[in-house]
């Protein structure tokens, strides 16, 4: 009877698994395409021989000034690289409005019978300038191709003399990863061409496309000089995501090694190239059309069979039957080792069939299924315990990140008995909430999501650092690091973690400005110190939480902010731990409500390489010549400062300056050490 259960039940599983693999959903499709990424993940890498990048990068940036540039520039390095023996020129860069410094008609000029193609993009907002191409067509390819309501090319001088105008936009997956690029889109009846097969138009002198479409959709292009290139039925093409193209910056005097090479300028400068998710992780975007190219002139046709899906999920089932037999009559050993062979076989067939055939299979439904209906078939005496452990799992993953819980499910005496430990405490506060609570009225269940939200953004970079959220406390918050799990970085990664909290404030305030709510702000104060942590309360009620004189320091550093108009304030004993990761600037020597005793407290802005340490020394003097009772003086710094730090310190110099000036007004002893003494928590 018990192994007719156990066949019943597994065959259960099977027959759900079959249901729903059949009806393919979106987290099937999802593990599909992400099994393809894996293969793609392990393929050979090339380095290219026939493309070549020219790199907008800092450099760059350093040498010609803010982007964007002139245009006057790009028609020099265009004139430079075709004196340098240069093939085709690509710029995936979007010349939609006319140059605000007037030199359009210079540019038109380099672009004049220069071999370079330009770029156009898809959109649902504007339809002008677009630049099509003509289509010899075998079929009717138009239902099939992707469409866009609109097309914004480039202004007319630069498309008219352009020698090509390709297409930027992508058709991600339903993931938002790249792995497909569509040769050929339009809008209307027109047809507009990727910037990849573009730049193979031009290299040929071809002035059209040729495509063939049959009953169940498009099936191979060409540009009539160029071989045929085999599409699915949307006219995509697989990119093989293995291309590695070699670089050098524009900055660069000297542009002979990209004699002979397509020639695509990208942007890499901080902040201002754009980042696309492939399979083989986030790249610049121009290494789009640089690998669809690539992939074009290899001749590297990946093929995914259109019945491949359905061969798939009956092998799955084949397998799925396959197992239940092996699991009800075998050794519990033989059927752990088919369970494991069987995957491991799905892997690798689907990794030797794209390596020695370029066909993609999908091996995670059949590792699933196998997987799945094996171990419930031979392992069902361990579903208690998996269920026991997602119980803990879910009773402490709110305030503390999966790395925690495990330790804790492993050792509960954590928690316990409590401990006695060096650690880093930050307290956070909601800044703005008064005209935001305002702006919801009387809707109290929207103001309360929206709470929830920022929430959950403030939270998500503690549980990325491995830190413990001890509490919320209405729109406040506390977090430790270094409790209960180790870490010997604590000062760090208070810090780095606080920086990250802004950064999702910032987030934040995108989403609820679109929606018409005023921004918000937060402030939070770090300090390291001596802490007793552990299960806290009453018998009735009781919580994790962390007791010690360095946690109400934390609370009154923080309270703080407001004050010196800083965002983020650290005492001294996480500023001296800290003090070579991080860019900080002094903020006052304070004796908290309560002490007597006062302490340095710092802000820190940015990472130390990132800084002008020229303004880090004048704001420095400024404290001197404060401490040194020269309060005109250090008004004078103040004033000068109000501009430097990109003006994030502004509302601390005001502050400053009414300080200085109230201090001119006070008698003050010559062995003044310039503490302030805190009157207010």
């Amino acid at each position: 009877m018990k192994w007719i259960t156990h066949w019943a039940t597994a065959l259960l599983t099977l027959a759900v698994l079959s249901f729903i693999g059949f009806n393919d959903p979106y987290i099937k499709e999802t593990l599909r395409l992400k099994s393809f990424d894996f293969i793609q993940q392990y393929d050979t890498p090339t380095v290219s021989q026939d493309v070549a990048f020219l790199e907008i990068d800092e450099r760059a940036i350093e040498k010609y000034g803010q982007w964007p540039w002139s245009r006057e520039v790009l028609a020099d390095v265009i004139w430079k690289l075709r004196e340098q023996g240069a093939g085709i020129i690509v710029l995936p860069i979007l010349f939609s409005e006319e140059d605000r410094m007037g030199k359009d008609t210079v540019l038109a000029e380099a672009l004049v019978s220069n071999g370079v193609v330009i770029a156009q993009v898809g959109t649902t907002q504007a339809n002008k300038n677009a630049v099509p191409r003509g289509v010899a067509k075998i079929g009717d390819p138009m239902p099939w191709l992707f469409e866009w309501p609109g097309m914004l090319g480039p202004i007319e001088v630069l498309g008219l003399n352009a020698d090509g105008v390709g297409v930027l936009n992508t058709v991600p997956e339903i993931d938002g990863v790249v792995r497909r690029l569509p040769l050929l889109m339009r809008v209307g009846n027109d047809v507009y061409p990727a910037l990849a097969i573009e730049t193979i138009r031009v290299a040929t002198g071809d002035p059209s496309y040729q495509v063939k479409t049959e009953q169940g959709g498009i099936t191979k292009m060409r540009v009539p000089q160029y071989a045929t290139i085999q599409t699915d039925s949307n006219g995509r093409i697989w990119l093989r995501w293995n291309k590695q193209f070699p670089a050098i910056s524009l900055a660069e005097d000297d542009y002979t090694p990209l004699a002979g090479k397509t020639v695509i300028i990208g942007i890499t400068a901080e902040g201002l190239g754009n980042v696309i998710a492939t399979p083989a992780g986030e790249k610049y975007a121009h290494m789009l059309p640089a690998t669809a190219l690539q992939t074009i002139i290899n001749g590297d046709n990946i093929v995914r069979f259109d019945y491949a899906t359905f061969v798939e999920w009956v092998g799955a089932i084949i397998l799925g039957l396959l197992l239940i037999l092996i699991a009800t009559r075998a050794p519990y050993w033989l059927a752990g080792i088919v369970i494991v062979t069987v995957p491991a076989g799905a892997v690798y067939g689907a990794y030797y069939y794209f390596i020695n055939h370029l066909q993609l299979w999908d091996w995670s439904w059949p590792v699933l299924v196998t997987v799945l209906v094996g171990f419930h078939s031979v392992f069902n005496r361990f579903t208690k315990e998996f269920f026991e452990k997602q119980a803990i799992k879910k009773q402490f993953a709110g305030y503390c990140s999966p790395t925690v819980v495990r330790m804790l499910q492993e050792n509960p005496s954590l928690i316990k008995d409590g401990m006695k430990r060096e650690i880093s405490i930050c307290f956070s506060d909601l800044r703005g909430f008064t005209p935001l609570g305002e702006s919801f009225g009387d809707d109290v269940k929207g103001l309360t999501k929206l709470m929830n939200g920022y929430m959950d953004a403030i939270t998500q970079p503690i549980l990325d650092a491995d830190g413990m959220v001890i509490k919320y406390i209405g729109d406040a918050s506390m977090h430790v690091h270094n409790a209960p799990n180790d870490d010997p970085d604590h000062p760090k990664s208070a810090v780095r973690t606080g920086l990250n909290m802004l950064k999702a404030v910032e987030k934040f305030n995108e989403k609820i400005t679109a929606e018409g709510r005023p921004p918000i702000g937060m402030g939070a104060g770090i300090n390291t110190g001596l802490g007793y942590l552990g299960e806290m309360g009453s018998t009735s009620r009781h919580s994790y939480d962390v007791l010690g004189d360095a946690v109400s320091t934390a609370a009154r550093i923080e309270s703080k902010c407001k004050e010196y108009g800083c965002l983020l304030l650290v005492g001294e004993n996480t500023y001296d731990a800290t003090k070579d990761n991080f860019f900080y600037l002094k903020v006052d020597e304070l004796a908290v409500k309560g002490k007597s005793v006062g302490i340095r407290i710092y802000t820190v802005l940015d990472n130390i390489k990132r800084v002008d340490h020229k303004s880090k020394t004048l704001h420095d003097q400024m404290h001197e010549a404060y401490k040194s009772q020269k309060f005109d003086e250090a008004i004078y710094h103040c004033e000068r400062l109000k501009s430097h730090f990109g003006g994030k310190m502004k509302g601390y110099y005001d502050m400053w300056i009414e300080r200085c000036e109230y201090m001119k007004t006070q008698e003050l002893p010559k062995d003044w050490n310039g503490v302030f003494i805190a009157t207010t928590k």
